[in-house]
This record gives C-alpha cells, structure tokens and sequence, in this order.
C-alpha cells in the first residue's frame, strides 16, 4: 500500500517524497490510518521499524489542521528515554515539517545541558515538544512550559522510559495532562510494567504487534563466537582488522571497560572511541558525530550512554559484555539491520557466560550455533549447573541475580587467581 492511500494530506506527502520514502513499513501502514482518526494505540514496534514517521507524519498533519493560536500552544508531546533520542526526534520531525503551509515550532527538551537556552527557545510557545521526563518537569517547574493544552501525548520506547527508572516521573507528567487527549504507546517489549501504564492510560486503543509477523523481523544474523574471557579484545582486533566493517557498535558493562578496550583498540591502529554515561554533552555529541562520520570505526559503549542511538547503515553490534538483561538483548541488537538493512550481531561466550547466553537464547526462542575463531579456540570449559538461570560472573550476571564481591573473591582464589 502506497502512502498515498493512507489519508495522508499532500502536503505530507509533499514532505515524504523529499526525504527519500517510498514504501510505507508495517507499522506505518498500520498505525498512520488509526492516528489520523484519533484513536489511542498500543503499538509492539522494535527500534529501526520506522515507528518515528509512523506517529510524525500523522500527528504533523493533525497540528497543521489545527487552527493557528498566538501565542502558539503545544498540542503534541513526545516523551523520550535519552537526550540523544529526542535530538534525533525532533530533528527527523522538522525535516517532515519542511513543506507545511505555517512554519511549525518543535523544540527538544532534554536533561544534562543548561536549562537556560531551552527556556529562551519556549518563549512565544510551541507546536511540538519532545522530552525526557526529568527535564520536562524542571521546565514546567520554571512555569516555562504547560501542557494544559496537549492534544496528542507519544510514548515512545515506553519499555526504556520505564527501565531507566522515570515510573514517578511519568505519573506527574499524567496528572497534568487534559483527560481529554489521544495517546499513542510505542514499545519493543511489554513487560510487567509497561502493560500496566498502558492499562492506566489508554482508552479503548487500537493493538497494533508488528513483531508477531516473522517476515517484519529485521534482517540480523546472530552470531554466538566462543572465547576465553581474557582473550576478547584480541579476538576483537583480529575480527575488525578480518572483515570490511565500516562502523561497529560494541556493547561493554562499565565505563572502565569503554575506556579501557577504546584504548587497547586505538594503540593497535584502529580507530577507536569510549562512549559512556559520564560524558558531558558536548562530548556525547562529538563522539557520535565522528561515529557518523566514519572518523571513528569503533563505538566502545555502555547500555546506558546508547540508549536512543540511531546510526543509519550501522552494519555490527558486539556484545563484548552479555546485557545483564534479555529484555536488553533485543535493544542491544535493534541498533543494526535497521530501515530494511541487513547487519550483523555477535556476542563472545566465556566458560562463566554460556548459562547466561543459554537464558538469553530460551526468553528469545533462538538457537545460536556456537561458533570458534582459529587461534581463539577457548581452553576454559563452561560448567553448566542444572537450570538455566546461572550467573554471569563476568558481566554483573542475570539482573538481580549479581554475586557478591564475597563469591567472586572466594572463586579466583579456589581457581588459584589473584584480583
């Protein structure tokens, strides 16, 4: 089905054709008609699914049919997990915005930078906002900004937002939100948590779950290397230097080891950068500029700092470090085989993490063939306890699971180790 046949109006259509789109993605198809109508939605929509333009073009085209008020009055919000998420919103929904009759204002609120210039730019009022929960709450808090008069509230990654620990912050942005509202629920998982905010907000919603359909699934290959902890990095540098890879995403479990292994990478000739919570935003933002660039080939990240990365034509991810979590598996993964590309996945499998792996692969329903690299076939053996829930003793283990300093201590020493 063609854009054109989903109500879109031609000044919207306008700005598809000029970015490039051609063919509307299944969760576009499917939502776009149900968001033009009003109706709330509860969308399963993975990261790299087009799910931006999917509630972009629609909720575009509601403001503009708005009538015009002065000052302006915010009519669309978009709440977000990461600063790096809502730049990368907001900028794809100014690019969509280029062809409206009246120039539209959209600004993107987020924490870890002065509050100062984003109060300046709320002056006069908004069209658009999309925002971290924190930050939001600080800016309203400055009476910058209400959200008395919003018409259309946005999700987005609801699964994150709640991960990353916003749960109260959400609940006092809804109680200063109009009863009256659509309200669009975008999610890669539904855990526990996640269906109970979407019970509490939505009214009657349209259930859209693109991921059911095995031919929606991005084109990733999974790929499950065996090695001794010891020897990744090594393993690392003889897969980067082996394969034409133009960038690489490689995923660690603390910003020691960002920096650490960025470091190792880039005394041996490859260009390397560390990517980490504790960056300032200035620095985020070069870091991820020269990613973009090609300037740097290699991205050594932590879960919390890539959260909300979208690299276009991003061919591998590495997990160097098993997430603690299988939940963020799949986000660790969506980063490549994004808009219809094809990319690649690979985790290293020690002794200590192959339970863990195992425990990945059962909540995924997957089957990874393990594989060995010449020259880094491991020597240590995993030993597997009778269930699937063992502990990954060298990334931090299965959430809430975690060994204490205590057993890590008592198990180098019984394997005659020193820390």
């Amino acid at each position: 089905m063609p854009f054109s046949n989903l109500g879109l109006s031609p000044t919207i259509l306008q700005a598809i054709s000029e970015r490039g789109y051609t063919t509307p993605t299944p969760i576009q198809t499917a939502a776009i008609p149900e968001i033009l109508r009003g109706n709330d939605v509860l969308a399963a929509a993975q990261t790299g699914s087009g799910k931006t333009a999917a509630f972009a073009l629609p909720l575009l085209q509601l403001v503009q049919d708005s009538p015009t008020e002065k000052p302006r009055q915010l009519r669309t919000l978009i709440l977000v997990p990461t600063r790096e998420l809502a730049q990368q919103t907001a900028e794809s929904i100014r690019a969509l915005a280029q062809t409206a009759p009246q120039a539209l204002k959209i600004a993107a609120l987020f924490g870890g930078v002065s509050i100062n210039p984003q109060m300046m730019e709320l002056r006069g009022g908004v069209d658009i906002v999309v925002a971290t929960p924190g930050r939001l709450l600080d800016l309203i808090e400055h009476n910058a900004l209400s959200i008395a008069t919003i018409s259309s509230l946005v999700l987005d990654e609801a699964d994150r937002l709640l991960d990353m620990g916003f749960t109260d912050e959400i609940g006092r942005i809804l109680a200063l939100l109009p009863k009256q509202r659509q309200n669009l629920f975008f999610s890669a998982t539904f855990p526990p948590a996640v269906h109970a905010l979407a019970a509490k907000m939505l009214h009657q919603p349209t259930r859209i779950a693109i991921l059911a359909l095995e031919q929606n699934q991005p084109a990733i290959q999974q790929r499950a290397i065996q090695v001794d902890a010891g020897r990744r990095t090594q393993l690392l540098r003889h897969l980067l230097r082996e394969n034409t890879w133009g960038r690489v995403l490689v995923f660690v479990a603390t910003k020691y080891a960002a920096e650490h292994i960025a470091e190792k990478l880039h005394r041996a000739g490859i260009k390397a950068a560390a990517f980490h919570g504790e960056f300032s935003q200035g620095a985020r933002d070069e870091v991820l500029a020269d990613f973009k660039a090609s300037k740097v080939q290699v991205l050594v990240a932590t879960d919390v700092a890539a959260r909300g990365i979208d690299i276009a034509q991003l061919p591998v991810v590495l997990n160097y470090d098993l997430p603690r979590s299988a939940v963020d598996y799949t986000h660790r993964i969506g980063r490549t085989g994004r808009a219809g590309k094809s990319g690649i996945a690979i985790s290293f499998i020690s002794a200590d993490t192959e339970a863990h792996f195992r425990l990945i692969e059962k909540r995924h329903n997957l089957k990874c063939e393990r594989e060995q690299i010449a020259g880094f076939e491991p020597v240590v053996t995993a030993v597997l306890a009778g269930t699937e829930s063992s502990t990954d003793t060298s990334n931090g283990g299965i959430k809430g699971k975690r060994k204490s300093k205590k057993d890590k201590l008592r198990e180098a020493a019984a394997r005659g180790e020193t820390e």
